[in-house]
């Protein structure tokens, strides 16, 4: 099985062989022939993606554009991606991207008769050990995103020794997801591409494509259903979560027939329901689990609520009763999902990331916390108030923030501008960075994510030969370093579970 993981793995990174913005010097090439004679065979002749990923636009943000040049006329080492150079002129390859780069005149359809062609099944479930097949503390178990070659590492949050590596699918995105003991994980690519896989025997359940470019996913509670937000199709699949077995298609639209992109969707375990935020409708919708059971037959009802804008990234308060939401516009409002309804208007600048917000007591009241995309500031906002009562200034805008329990610090890097290198320690006590790391200097440090007790934190150094970087997270001095490509997220088992303040769900 995993050889047949990999070998499809492999032919998905095909689509490096389309990226450049240059425009093509010859007007007189074909693009669409182009396409149709070097990529449709994996990537299907409407680029909505074959044994490879889609080819569009939404699926290739993360490809950068100048750096896919050499990979077109090169190769990839170590893939089924051939070297074109000798193929293909300078001018067809800048023709092929520009062709791959331009959006499609409709919305394609993906609906649930690709979605069940799609549906791979390697192992049933019920017919796996229940038993792991290493001996660790199931509780502190890490699952590492390896963005560099598009794997996963499996390590062990007490020894920090890896237990297992495996490949994913191209380009993940939202954060894997944890069933409810914290047996299986849960896996969204941009593409679609849902992943089930068994920590503890090791091994892919299922998969499924339920999409064309997605966004992320969500689990419930009980593990019974997967939903997942698309923004191509503009559509919420779900799926059975024993085996992805696709169980309705929810066309996302208001009263009036206009349809959205959905920007994510949440398990709120408290209310038994999912959360979901739209990308061009100003409404937030609330699934309950219940609903789902009657959704092979039935649409699910569907619980609307107005807001005064849309909902880009959000943020759920502990108790799942309120919404923190922000749009790129740079307006930020307060929804409470009881009483379904805006309540309040926030005082935050520019575009703070709040799906990495993080909350902690600070001077006998709740305080939540968020970086910001686009200025060099974290924001500290009194819950019971809702009013900003300190901005502390950082090097640059920031992406990730976290913290746990039991530490006395939050974690904020500086991923976008020039001090990438560099993360900052804020004391959640006086609320003043008390120190600032650059664990290797020019190298982007990004996303801490802490052990089961909150006794260490574990930094990546984003980079294709990166690393895991262990410190003792009271004394901040570093413990340990652990070689990986290009670590991105990192994700505790316990600490997703009981829904850590320290950070995202």
């Amino acid at each position: 099985m995993k050889t047949a993981i990999s070998s499809l793995f492999f032919s998905m990174i095909f689509v490096l062989c389309c990226g450049s913005s240059v425009v093509a010097e010859n007007k007189n090439i074909d693009a669409e022939f182009l396409y149709k004679k070097s990529c449709a065979e994996c990537h299907g002749t409407d680029r909505l993606g074959a044994m490879g990923p889609a080819l569009l636009p939404q699926n290739l943000k993360r490809l950068k554009k100048k750096a896919a040049i050499s990979v077109i006329e090169n190769g990839s080492p170590a893939t089924q991606m051939p070297a074109f150079h000798d193929k293909l002129s300078k001018a067809e390859i800048q023709s092929l991207v520009e062709y791959i780069y331009t959006p499609l005149k409709r919305i394609p359809e993906w609906g649930m008769e690709q979605i069940r062609a799609s549906h791979i099944v390697y192992h049933r479930p019920e017919q796996l050990p229940d038993k792991p097949l290493f001996s660790a503390d199931l509780q502190n178990l890490f699952i590492v995103v390896e963005l560099a070659d598009h794997h996963a590492t499996l390590l062990d949050g007490d020894t920090f020794i890896p237990i297992h590596r495996f490949p994913t699918r191209f380009a993940l995105h939202g954060g894997p997801k944890y069933s409810n003991n914290g047996r299986y994980v849960f896996f969204a690519s941009r593409d679609g591409w849902i992943s089930k896989f068994d920590i503890y025997n090791l091994k892919y359940v299922a998969e499924i494509r339920a999409g064309i470019n997605t966004r992320n996913m969500a689990v419930s509670s009980d593990g019974r259903y997967v939903v997942v937000a698309n923004y191509l199709p503009h559509t919420l699949t779900v799926l059975d979560g024993r085996d992805l077995t696709p169980l309705r298609v929810i066309p996302v639209t208001d009263n009036n027939g206009h349809s959205s992109r959905v920007s994510a969707v949440y398990a709120a375990e408290p209310r038994k329901s999912f959360i979901v935020a739209l990308k061009d409708i100003p409404e937030v919708w609330e699934i309950s689990y219940s609903t789902l059971a009657s959704a092979i037959k039935t649409p699910p009802p569907i619980r609307r609520i107005k807001t005064d804008d849309y909902l880009d990234d959000f943020f759920l308060n502990p108790d799942y009763s309120l919404i923190i939401g922000t749009s790129r516009s740079g307006s930020s409002q307060l929804v409470d999902l009881n009483l379904g309804k805006v309540v309040h208007k926030l005082d935050l600048p520019g575009m703070p990331h709040l799906g990495s917000g993080i909350t902690w007591q600070y001077r006998d009241r709740p305080v939540l916390a968020t970086p910001n995309m686009k200025e060099g500031v974290v924001s500290i906002i009194d819950m019971t108030t809702w009013k900003t009562i300190k901005r502390i200034d950082t090097l640059g805008p920031g992406f990730f923030m976290r913290s746990h329990e039991n530490s006395p610090y939050a974690w904020v890097d500086v991923f976008f501008g020039p001090d990438r290198d560099a993360m900052h320690i804020i004391d959640k006590r006086t609320l003043k960075i008390v120190k600032t790391l650059r664990p290797v200097p020019g190298k982007v440090s990004a996303h801490v994510e802490f052990t089961k007790d909150g006794s260490r934190a574990l930094l990546s150094i984003w980079d294709k030969e990166g690393a895991l970087i262990v410190y003792d997270s009271r004394t901040l001095k570093e413990l340990k370093r652990i070689p990986m490509r290009k670590p991105s997220g990192k994700y505790n088992v316990h600490n997703k579970l009981t829904r850590s303040s320290g950070t995202s769900h």
